[in-house]
């Protein structure tokens, strides 16, 4: 066992095996005579003892959802209640865990080495790949906590023929090469995304065949096929979003050159075009990150995140130039010890997640390679109970510098019209370029304009007046370039004055994007704002409304195709403030328009929660009497 470079740590792992550790030395002896095989088994059960799998009967039932969902023929969340009443809710803790150092048998460690050496050595793009990288993101049998599976080889024999050509070109050289092959091929069938079934664990290498899920599975499928043909891949990922409520995980790649590339926004761009706001990026390794649980103090108490850590920071690949975050103790509620962590978090909902772990030298805390354009608090603790130990900070962007939300003893007026950035995932933005158009021909030939939407809506109910004293017999929304014609309601009145609304027949292009009549034109004239059009083609679409003889309209109210994140009428919610370590609240109201009134205190960090409904909620600041969401 003189090979390894650490007979302690593969002693350390081979006592852990117990019973199973005959098989583990099996593997050990098959590779006696090879030393680079015999280095790659020492690899693999060194760190095996850190790795495990989710097993149980109900594992199969959490897999329906996405091989149902891959046949296309399913909404989401259709899907969702239709097997949680065939099968009941799946939840992961009926998984039993089993730890791959007692599981994991000879012949399946040997196949999976074997298969591992025979790609990297037989492409030739292997020989741009380090013994090092191979190790990392071609040679692990596993990429999370799937079931143990021999997949390699049947994802080769299916793909690698259909590479022949690339191989004969220049460019067969380099890795980067091969993995835009691989995805021109795998790319072309449409991948059914969703991000609303239940949590569990990762589904194995049927994401490469099934392609659907959301931003995990896909990154699997991608890992699968590309380490299946000898490309180094593996999974970046943020620990925890700048501007959501949520983790995000991507596929990356390492051209012959040693950089980095991504599978977003596009596929493959350089990771220096990453455009996530993220702070801090982690790469997934199989080995256990030694040095960064070197540093830390107790293993037992620090939180559960960096506990045996198996991801090492990447942020310096994804930066433009290297930032430092130093944050000094005057700056702090309290001095920490030196052995206290101390935590770089972001916010989720109300709580805030740790994406990375410092100690204090000196007089500060510093934290490096810190990406901008983030709102972070400091925090320590034991396991998962945090002590805030700064007042919520934003990160310039192009700076580094910081601003603290501090509130002071004034207070300022404020109006609230929506509880989440309506810049992600929501369609507001689809407004703008928007024109509403009067005629007195049906096929509005000599259409006169309105109205035209230069910004996004900020509120539910935008109202308008136009300046044209013209009548018209047909008004309608004709949307903007790429827009599918979005748009929640128009009501049209005669007089700036009027409540009364003009009615006439509804009249527009038909057909929707899902061909299923749920977003016709027809919604736009419903009187409920939370149904919408949703055009079958990104241009050409309209709604409009024959007044049956030519009326003036002097107000327009509009309401944008959305997700539910405005104000409501008739809702419960409440507005909370950060302030010393913990949020609190300004009291509950219950919406009478599509508006809040708070009086609070001036420079705070705001979180609006909606009692009644919803789940999409997050932190901003009133900047300029407009919220910024953060």
């Amino acid at each position: 066992m003189a090979l390894c470079r650490d007979e302690t740590r593969l002693d350390s792992a081979l006592e852990l095996a117990g019973g199973n550790r005959e098989e583990l030395e099996k593997v050990l002896r098959h590779y006696e005579g090879d030393t680079l095989k015999y280095r790659a088994a020492c690899f693999l059960i060194e760190n095996m003892p850190y790795h495990g799998y989710k097993d149980g009967k109900a594992l199969e039932e959490y897999r329906k959802y996405f091989e149902l969902f891959s046949k296309g023929n399913y909404k989401p969340q259709r899907l969702v209640d239709s097997l949680k009443q065939a099968d009941g809710a799946f939840s992961e803790s009926s998984l039993v865990r089993k730890r791959d150092i007692e599981e994991v048998d000879s012949a399946f460690l040997v196949c999976h080495i074997d298969w591992a050496f025979k790609v990297w050595q037989e492409q030739p793009w292997g020989k741009n790949v380090s013994f090092t990288d191979f190790c990392e993101y071609i040679l692990p049998y596993r990429i999370g906590d799937e079931p143990l599976e021999k997949w390699r080889e049947a994802v080769y024999r299916k793909y690698n023929p259909l590479l022949d050509s690339l191989r004969a070109t220049a460019n067969a050289d380099d890795p980067l090469a091969a993995a835009q092959a691989v995805m021109d091929i795998w790319g072309k069938k449409e991948y059914n995304w969703t991000s609303l079934f239940p949590s569990g664990p990762h589904i194995g290498v049927r994401a490469v065949e099934w392609k659907s899920g959301s931003c995990r599975e896909y990154t699997d499928g991608v890992v699968y096929l590309l380490r299946a043909l000898g490309i180094p891949a593996g999974i970046d990922r943020t620990l925890q979003r700048g501007d959501n409520n949520a983790s995000h995980f991507w596929a990356f790649t390492i051209d012959k050159n040693g950089d980095t590339y991504i599978t977003e926004p596009e596929v493959w761009i350089s990771s220096k075009k990453h455009n996530v706001l993220k702070a801090k990026v982690a790469r997934m390794t199989y080995s256990l990150n030694r040095e960064l649980a070197g540093k830390i103090a107790d293993m037992q108490t620090v939180y559960p995140t960096f506990r045996f850590p198996l991801f090492k920071d990447v942020s310096r690949f994804y930066l433009a130039h290297s930032n430092r975050l130093a944050i000094d103790v005057e700056d702090m509620y309290r001095e920490v010890g030196k052995d206290e962590p101390v935590y770089l978090c972001l916010s989720e909902h109300l709580r805030w997640t740790p994406i990375d772990i410092a100690y204090r030298k000196g007089k500060e805390v510093t934290f490096t390679d810190v990406d901008g354009g983030v709102v972070a608090v400091l925090a320590t603790g034991k396991g998962t109970q945090l002590e805030i130990l700064t007042d919520p900070f934003r990160i310039d962007k192009q700076t580094g510098e910081l601003s603290f939300y501090s509130p002071q003893g004034a207070e300022e007026r404020v109006q609230v019209y929506c509880k989440y950035n309506l810049h992600f995932g929501d369609l507001v933005y689809r407004m703008v370029g928007g024109v509403v158009e009067g005629s007195n021909r049906r096929d509005f030939r000599d259409a006169d304009t309105l109205y035209y939407i230069k910004e996004f809506p900020y509120r539910l109910f935008t109202t308008v007046y136009p300046k044209v004293t013209k009548s018209y017999r047909y008004i309608r929304y004709r949307g903007g370039k790429d827009s599918y014609c979005n748009i929640g309601e128009l009501y049209l009145y005669e007089c700036p004055d009027d409540s009364v609304r003009l009615k006439g027949k509804v009249i527009g292009t038909p057909g929707c994007y899902d061909n299923d009549g749920s977003h016709e034109y027809t919604n736009v004239f419903d009187g409920d704002p939370f149904t919408s059009f949703d055009y079958k083609q990104a241009e050409g679409g309209w709604a409009g409304v024959d007044l049956g003889y030519p009326r003036k309209v002097g107000k327009i109210v509009y309401v944008p195709r959305n997700r539910g994140n405005f104000v409501r009428q008739g809702q419960c919610y409440e507005l909370f403030y950060f302030d010393k370590g913990s949020w609190h609240s300004l009291g509950r109201r219950t919406a009478c328009s599509d508006v809040l009134e708070y009086e609070v205190p001036q420079g705070a960090l705001l979180y609006l929660k909606n009692h009644t409904e919803g789940h999409d909620e997050r932190i901003f600041e009133i900047k300029d009497r407009r919220q910024v969401f953060w």
